[in-house]
């Protein structure tokens, strides 16, 4: 980086280290404007104003957010990480979707490859540059009518073996897409450590390992999108359990002092953890619900698989395996992961009835807890519209998968 910009961001740096509020923006587009037109950093002229000025917002939010103690404080950029820029003047941008292209300023006329057709008026564009692949996304604005949500009230559990659980007797299969190629990946990151650093030979090695990586992120987000959108369009309201996934994936390791014990099979359980994505699923749930009308209820995970549905009563030892529930008290018998799902949902419920929110039409309490658990226990359920990414099984003896027409 130049030393002019250097000294640019650490004087912005330096006041910010003062606890100033935030930085000033104005102050450091007249620097951009030195920087343009400067001796030594002539090849920012060659880039649009706009989207420089767009990078020095972006700082400034960054410590916005450092001081509001969201964040930790601003690094520099690394060449090759969350490589973007945005195009925030709509003027300044035209889009023919007929022809499949798109002008931008300073870099002409694009063809790009339509995923969707874009509706309503376009107010940004962000480029951006992944494993070698360039993306354009545009966002617009458009008035939309207010859905009326379908369905009703579902709880989730979420886990390991079975992916997401539905207080109906259903569940999504995992997709595991880490484990799937971690072979591969193995075998690719061994060979890059062969090679001399920064060789060429090292260079495609890295571009072969980030390959891989990009196909492991881009099929777990399609199948969370798949199964979201699945769930969010036939449920009105959906209730999963407030999980601290940083907390589930702590090392077991401990210190040299005080080693932890079963270190191998803690590491192999925080591994799947983090390979399903929790935390993109509740995301995603949460805006999807939204978009359609419904909402979302999370509730504390304390005792969710460990409760009777039926009789109320908690014990460790109601759990008498991972998959297997016998309640201790009246001999109910179910699936662990199917009874979390029920106490989630009679837990939202209650939830509701503490705000003094009507839950007439979606639960009664403990009573309609225990119709649903009898209901899923001694029937087999219809299966719920679904993808053929997700693997939407029921419950019933033969464990048959249903393929699901692709959406």
């Amino acid at each position: 980086m130049p030393l002019r910009v250097q000294q640019g961001i650490g004087l912005a740096k330096g006041a910010l280290r003062a606890r100033q509020e935030k930085a000033r923006l104005s102050g450091l587009c007249k620097l951009l404007t030195e920087w343009r037109n400067g001796s030594e950093t002539p090849w920012l002229a060659d880039a649009p104003v706009h989207p420089l000025q767009q990078t020095l917002k972006d700082l400034e939010r960054a410590y916005a957010n450092f001081f509001a103690r969201r964040a930790d404080f601003p690094r520099f950029k690394k060449k090759g990480q969350s490589d973007s820029f945005r195009y925030p003047d709509p003027k300044q941008i035209k889009l023919d979707q007929a022809n499949s292209r798109i002008f931008l300023p300073k870099l002409g006329w694009l063809r790009y490859r339509n995923s969707r057709e874009v509706l309503g008026v376009v107010k940004n564009v962000t480029v951006s540059q992944s494993c070698g692949k360039w993306f354009v996304s545009i966002q617009t604005e458009r008035e939309v009518e207010q859905p009326i949500p379908k369905g009703g009230a579902v709880g989730i559990d979420l886990g390991v073996v079975r992916f997401a659980t539905l207080s109906d007797g259903a569940f999504h299969a995992p997709l595991n897409s880490f484990k799937r190629h971690e072979t591969a990946l193995r075998r690719a990151q061994q060979a890059m450590s062969r090679k001399t650093r920064f060789s060429s030979n090292w260079k495609k090695a890295k571009s072969r390992i980030q390959r891989i990586h990009a196909r492991i992120g881009n099929a777990r987000r399609d199948f969370l999108h798949k199964a979201t959108t699945t769930i969010s369009q036939n449920h009105a309201m959906v209730c999963i359990e407030d999980l601290q996934v940083r907390n589930m994936s702590k090392s077991a390791a401990g210190s040299p002092e005080k080693p932890g014990k079963q270190v191998r099979a803690k590491s192999g359980l925080n591994k799947s953890i983090l390979d399903q994505g929790w935390a993109e699923f509740r995301c995603q749930l949460d805006y999807k619900l939204a978009w359609n009308g419904g909402h979302l209820i999370t509730v504390p995970a304390q005792n969710t698989s460990r409760t009777c549905p039926c009789c109320g009563h908690v014990s460790a030892d109601n759990r008498q395996t991972q998959a297997r529930f016998q309640c201790v008290e009246c001999g109910f018998k179910e699936n662990a992961d199917v009874v979390g799902a029920i106490n989630i949902l009679s837990c939202g419920m209650q939830r509701l009835r503490d705000e003094g929110q009507d839950t007439a039409d979606a639960s009664a309490g403990r009573e309609a807890a225990a119709r649903i658990a009898c209901e899923v226990s001694g029937a087999v359920m219809p299966p719920a519209a679904g993808t053929r990414r997700s693997d939407l099984c029921r419950l019933d003896a033969g464990m048959s998968a249903v393929g699901i027409p692709r959406l």
